[in-house]
């Protein structure tokens, strides 16, 4: 039986296979590699993916649910994803 995704969902969740592909690659660079430095330096370019991603799948899922959503939901969670940021920018 083959079975239909949305596309919404289809497209966050290929995202997230995507992400996890990358920090699969990263982990066996790092173990390939076998030096903290390098190391290191794949870490810190997930540092930048990781966000980036989070961002591309929450937009995704909004943009799936506009017309569902009141515009007040939507906007609490744009608020919480900014406030994941900034609370992350202060460590």
């Amino acid at each position: 039986m083959l079975q239909i995704f949305d596309k919404i969902v289809l497209g966050m969740a290929g995202m997230r296979l995507l992400s996890a592909s990358v920090e699969l690659t990263a982990a066996l660079l790092m173990l390939k590699y076998n030096n903290v430095a390098v190391a290191f330096k794949i870490n810190s370019v997930l540092a930048m993916v990781g966000p980036m991603i989070l961002v591309t799948v929450t937009s995704i899922g909004l943009f799936g649910l506009m017309g569902r959503l009141p515009w007040s939901g939507m906007l609490i969670i744009i608020l919480g994803v900014l406030l994941i940021f900034i609370g992350m920018s202060k460590l």
